[in-house]
């Protein structure tokens, strides 16, 4: 059995490039509040622009030369090294590390070209499938007619579905005979990004899938969720064919309208901005990802965020996506509370997502996703992830799942 491995060569290679950048920003965050400060500004107002000037301004600009020569060099001893290492299998602590690095970081990683940025894939026991038709053939020997596609959260991944000795997916094949795949991907790109790759990826994988399929069923904790739909979205726009193989589509835990915490991380860019002498410090505010600041508006499109300062604290108005249509569509949601309603549920909610958003309420018509009431159900006394465990919430799941599903809609 080949061994686990915390730490890959690829792994130093990324956190060295990490590292050159951290320093030449952090050195640019020093010399912006060297220069408002030395410039005496009044404590509320916009900060003054330019550099430190003078021996100052040499001493900076020397730090970030060093720092980049030392890092060019660096970056290149270490990228000869990768090959030489090859592929380990990997461990469960690293691929957790990794998740919550391109949760937070994923846009950056990609963008630098660092090898710890996820690519997506579907996997297995959380190797990737190739999806040539005679590789998914012998890598699922008992491959099913009831295919099962399994989306991971934020800041997570494929292998934490199971939680407790129980993982949704491997239940449902137990229980009701699909077969499960399960997405893995960088949740620190925007959400429509990796929509429009998971729409070419299902097309793939359903036009390869070594037995016809009778049915299409997708599970999304969080913002998986979000990806399922701007996938639907954008592959009935390409004319695929897998969406009209869509019968159901369960959200667990999916912030429909959005996420307070992310709310939160933009009025913290504000409160440090409005003054000069703390404004730089709101440069780490704005070190999240992509995908945690769509989770403000849920933007689901890609014009919902093109040209747009995603940093901005102003609402903006974005495309109402509906839920897929001829899909039958299911929510869970989760509260802290012991009901619905209580101050537990108002202040906390599930911890990450609030009741109505994952439920899909909105005030407004057109943004309500009107759920109806047998197609959702609250998990009390139940936090975010542990909807991925939850017994009760897996029984309801099932129960769904196991109805008839509807007829094919052939356009």
């Amino acid at each position: 059995m080949a061994k686990q491995s915390h730490l890959r060569s690829s792994d130093l290679h990324g956190i060295g490039r990490m590292t050159i950048d951290a320093v030449v920003g952090l050195t640019d965050l020093v010399e912006a509040m060297h220069h408002n400060i030395a410039s005496r500004s009044a404590l509320l107002g916009k900060p003054p622009a330019g550099h430190t000037r003078g021996i100052t301004g040499f001493v900076y600009g020397s730090i970030r030369g060093v720092t980049r020569l030392v890092g060019g060099g660096l970056d290149a001893v270490l990228g000869r090294l990768v090959p030489f290492f090859g592929d380990k299998t990997s461990s469960p602590e690293r691929e957790a590390v990794l998740a919550i690095l391109n949760g937070v970081l994923g846009d950056y990683l990609e963008d630098s070209g660092n090898p710890m940025a996820i690519r997506m894939c579907l996997r297995r026991g959380g190797r990737p499938l190739s999806l040539e038709k005679a590789a998914l053939a012998a890598a699922i020997p008992d491959a099913g007619g009831k295919l099962l596609v399994l989306a991971h959260g934020l800041c997570m991944n494929d292998l934490q579905w199971a939680r407790q000795g129980h993982d949704h997916g491997a239940a449902l094949q137990r229980d009701l005979g699909y077969t499960p795949i399960y997405l893995h991907y960088n949740s620190g790109r925007h959400i429509s990004t990796n929509g429009r790759e998971l729409a070419d990826l299902l097309e793939t994988l359903l036009h390869n899938w070594p037995v016809p399929v009778a049915e299409l069923a997708i599970l999304g904790h969080s913002m998986g969720g979000l990806l399922a739909r701007s996938a639907w979205h954008y592959g009935t726009a390409a004319g695929h064919a897998w969406p009209r193989q869509l019968r159901k589509l369960v959200f667990l835990g999916t912030p429909h309208h959005g996420a307070p915490m992310e709310r939160g991380g933009n009025w913290i860019d504000t409160l440090l901005g409005i003054s000069p002498y703390t404004a730089p410090l709101s440069r780490l505010g704005k070190i999240r990802s992509a995908g945690i600041t769509d989770l403000r508006h849920t933007f689901l499109l890609d014009e919902d965020w093109h040209g747009r300062d995603r940093f901005a604290r102003s609402a903006a108005r974005h495309a109402a996506v509906p839920l897929p249509e001829g899909v039958q569509c299911f929510a869970i949601a989760a509260t802290t509370g012991k009901q619905a309603g209580d101050l537990r549920d108002r202040l906390i909610g599930d911890g990450l997502v609030p009741l109505a958003s994952a439920l899909g309420c909105h005030a407004d018509h057109d943004r309500n996703l009107m759920f109806p009431p047998d197609r959702q159900w609250i998990a009390c006394e139940t936090g975010h992830f542990d909807l991925l465990g939850s017994l009760p919430a897996y029984e309801r799941i099932r129960q769904w799942l196991a109805q008839e599903s509807p007829a094919l809609v052939v356009n």
